[in-house]
């Protein structure tokens, strides 16, 4: 009975223990640690200057600080890979297109470019001539290194890494934004290119954000470096350098239009 007491009296004890208070002034100086004070005034908060330049649109809707690439007219910005120096191979459409003509090899801007906004517009064959890689395969590089793929991936199975809107052998899209063979598709692309020290040491990772159709697929994803078809990612330094469209080599016939693109 006395052990039962004692234990009774000492459970009463600790239950009647209390924490110290915490005193306002430390809750005060804790909470403006986290938060300002409030203004006085809305102006405070404020900010009215540098002012942001305007942006127009033409009736394509292209920004008026963009820099066309291909307007469906000429391929005046392009030369070939090939053949440096010489004007690109690929054919133009009445449409206002443009496409890849088997065999003739890449095609790269002829002004080097480093971080874009970049903005193209690509189309598969109506009915597909082959199934995974060689169904629409085409491709596009930033600084001549970097692939964003171009396939016809709408019912296409191939591996995830290596079709649509893939950083090509490093990371997969988020989801198959795939539109049926034969209809327009549309890449936005927030590129940041990678950055090197003087001794060509890599100090900062190029990114990569892509919109396919509208849907977000690459999510500000790391390039890891050069996307090879065999091997792994090199980063050797570099700078600024073309964007460049390829041919696959088979008879896919990807076709592309409105690119545009505005320096980051």
């Amino acid at each position: 009975m006395k052990k039962l007491s004692i234990l009774v009296i000492s459970i009463l004890l600790s239950g009647c223990q209390q924490k110290q208070p915490v005193k306002e002034e430390t809750i005060e100086k804790t909470t403006e640690k986290v938060m300002p004070k409030e203004p006085t005034k809305p102006e405070e908060t404020e900010i009215w200057e540098p002012v942001p330049p305007t942006v127009s649109f033409s009736e394509a809707n292209v920004p008026s600080d963009a820099i066309v690439l291909f307007n469906g007219t000429d391929l005046s910005a392009w030369e070939s890979v090939t053949n440096p120096g010489q004007p690109a191979p690929w054919s133009i459409n009445e449409d206002g297109s443009m496409t890849v003509v088997n065999g003739t090899g890449d095609i790269q801007t002829k002004q080097n470019f480093g971080s874009m906004q970049l903005h193209i517009e690509w189309r598969n064959p109506k009915k597909p001539k082959a199934n995974g890689q060689n169904r629409g395969n085409s491709g596009i590089f930033f600084q001549d290194r970097y692939e964003v793929q171009v396939l016809d991936s709408y019912q296409n199975e191939t591996y995830v890494n290596g079709q649509a809107a893939s950083v090509y052998k490093q990371h997969a899209p988020l989801a198959n934004a795939s539109k049926p063979s034969g209809e327009w598709q549309s890449y936005d692309i927030v590129f940041h290119a990678p950055e090197f020290d003087a001794e060509g040491r890599k100090t900062k990772s190029g990114t990569l954000t892509v919109f396919h159709n509208g849907v977000l697929v690459q999510d500000h994803v790391e390039i890891l470096g050069t996307t090879e078809y065999i091997g792994w990612p090199k980063n050797e330094a570099h700078g600024d350098a073309p964007l460049k469209l390829q041919d696959h080599n088979d008879e896919s016939g990807v076709s592309y239009r409105n690119i545009w693109l505005r320096k980051l």
